[in-house]
């Protein structure tokens, strides 16, 4: 965990130039990166995402959370001197002196339309709506693509074992970014193929918790209906004086 706060307080101290402004003469190193093309000077602590906003580009798509939980800010990249493309996020990666950077607004992978209420729970329901995981050569590309280290080869063949406890565990961490469906040879959505199991998973997979089934009793009995009337029938102004005034907890 302190690892993880570190890494995190390093990327809010790479944004500070963008988001509170910083005089050249403080900056000490800089760094050329070449965006579609052209060349930038940016200081060299930034991220991609906040190096790209530096060299004046406005950024109205491929940026969301800017914490590395979205996945929108997807990269390919190319470091000087390598001829090996790599992918990231724009938003916890530092800019490099020659590197070729390039946003990718969109990953081109179609998702099924299924009611996983009519499908059997096994490896076939992964066979009927994602038959290229079968294809799957275990070069374990996707694995080295994720940028959140996630075992994705391992779940790939786990849905192919009809696994669907270790699918989901596997996978629980996706962001959907798109990068090892980019990257993947055999043309597997891997990121689509891990939703579908999550949901299997849990419709079939889990029992419902003891607790959600009282919640869904006391809804039936209406326990809740006289509160949620009451809060239906007021007007904007009188619900946000109520937001405003909740009771919060101690910080």
């Amino acid at each position: 965990m302190e690892e993880k706060n570190n890494i995190m307080e390093r990327i809010a101290e790479a944004n500070r130039p963008v988001t509170t402004g910083v005089d050249e003469k403080d900056i000490k190193d800089w760094v050329t990166i070449y965006i579609m093309g052209k060349g930038y000077r940016v200081p060299a602590d930034l991220t991609i995402l906040t190096a790209i906003e530096y060299a004046g580009y406005r950024l109205l798509r491929s940026v969301g959370c800017r914490q590395g939980h979205c996945g929108a800010c997807a990269t390919v990249f190319r470091r000087a001197g390598e001829y090996k493309l790599q992918a990231d996020l724009a938003c916890q990666t530092r800019v490099e002196d020659g590197m070729y950077l390039v946003q990718i607004p969109f990953s081109p992978a179609e998702k099924a339309i299924y009611d996983i209420s009519k499908e059997p729970y096994d490896a076939s329901v992964f066979m009927k709506y994602y038959p290229e995981v079968a294809r799957c050569v275990s070069c374990n590309t996707c694995t080295k693509s994720c940028p959140q280290d996630l075992e994705v080869m391992d779940y790939v063949q786990a849905a192919i074992r009809g696994d669907f406890e270790l699918v989901a565990d596997n996978s629980f961490d996706c962001i959907q970014c798109g990068l090892c469906a980019i990257r993947c040879p055999a043309e597997i959505v891997q990121y689509h193929v891990a939703q579908l199991g999550r949901r299997m998973y849990g419709r079939y997979g889990l029992s419902m918790p003891e607790h959600l089934k009282k919640r869904v009793e006391e809804i039936e009995q209406g326990k809740f209906k006289e509160a949620m009337d009451n809060i239906t029938s007021k007007s904007r102004e009188e619900l946000e004086k109520m937001y405003a005034e909740r009771q919060r907890e101690p910080d």
